[in-house]
């Protein structure tokens, strides 16, 4: 495959990652509405998630072996992309999830910012597409009157952007990782936080199956294990890998975009002007992100030099 092609991948492979997490209120919402725990709901999802993982692997007849020196790197990313999870729900408790939502889309700046560390500078179009995609957010998720706004919250959600950032930039950049594939890094990543979330689940001292007493529940864990988890995971990674870890996190804003959209159309939330500003904004600035032109010689990572690929 050549570059083109990979490149053209990449894209529409985090915009599938994007749209894909966006989903998450399809399967979340009537789950809560049946009572069940959070960190049931989380337990269920990377369980079941990492089971359909397994099992795509073994049809394919891919291995699962992997070294002693990738294992610590997968363990790794498990635990960050776990942890971002986790802090996230956790914000919710002191914080608007609008504010949330807005603070957690801090993450493609993060991830520029850790590339910059790594010498690797983004493009001015490139920042010119963060700054836009986030102005974007910030009229999506605006907080309504008298929203809870506190320190606590504000940090969780920041934690979460950060921890999102890091599994990003680590999963282009570790060079131990180069030879695991997207769908055994997956799995890992899977397993990993089904481990932490059942140590969890066993602390809380609860019953691993409250709340879920319906099949149209199970139906729900299994769609929301499948498309926000699996999926957007899996798509995460070929993008993170083939077009970088910057321009992938900033298609993670078809992830609000697509929640916005199911909310309103499923679930009756209102749409205001405003809002649909924000979505054109946001759509403005990817595409103007996608259809830039390439220029530059190839960096060493697989992109051009002094851009973030």
């Amino acid at each position: 495959m050549d570059n083109q092609h990979k490149r053209m991948l990449g894209f529409c492979a985090g915009i599938i990652a994007g749209i894909s997490y966006g989903t998450n209120p399809l399967f979340a919402i009537p789950l809560q509405e049946s009572g069940i725990p959070t960190m049931v709901m989380l337990l269920f999802r990377y369980g079941i998630s990492a089971l359909l993982m397994a099992v795509w692997m073994l049809a394919r007849r891919e291995s699962f072996r992997v070294a002693g020196k990738e294992l610590g790197i997968l363990l790794l990313l498990g635990l960050l992309f776990a942890a971002s999870s986790l802090a996230l729900f956790a914000s919710y408790h002191y914080i608007a999830s609008g504010l949330a939502t807005t603070l957690v889309y801090l993450y493609p700046v993060f991830v520029a910012l850790i590339m910059v560390l790594l010498k690797v500078h983004p493009s001015w179009q490139t920042w010119l597409s963060i700054g836009a995609t986030f102005i974007g957010i910030l009229l999506l998720s605006e907080p309504a009157d008298g929203a809870r706004v506190s320190l606590p919250g504000i940090l969780l959600a920041v934690a979460s952007a950060l921890s999102y950032a890091f599994y990003i930039v680590l999963v282009n950049r570790s060079r131990r990782i180069k030879g695991v594939s997207e769908h055994a890094l997956t799995f890992y990543a899977l397993l990993t936080g089904t481990v932490l979330f059942c140590v969890i689940r066993l602390r809380q001292g609860g019953n691993f199956l409250e709340g879920v007493d319906s099949g149209t529940d199970w139906l729900n864990l299994l769609g929301l294990a499948l498309v926000p988890t699996m999926m957007a995971m899996l798509s995460l990674a070929i993008s993170t890998r083939y077009i970088g870890p910057t321009k992938t996190s900033i298609l993670g804003v078809f992830e609000p975009l697509t929640a916005i959209l199911i909310g309103t159309i499923l679930f009756g939330e209102p749409l205001t002007t405003q809002m649909v500003t924000g979505i054109a904004i946001c759509i403005t600035a990817v595409t103007f992100m996608v259809v830039k032109p390439q220029v530059g010689r190839r960096h060493p990572g697989g992109f051009p030099a002094g851009t973030p690929a």
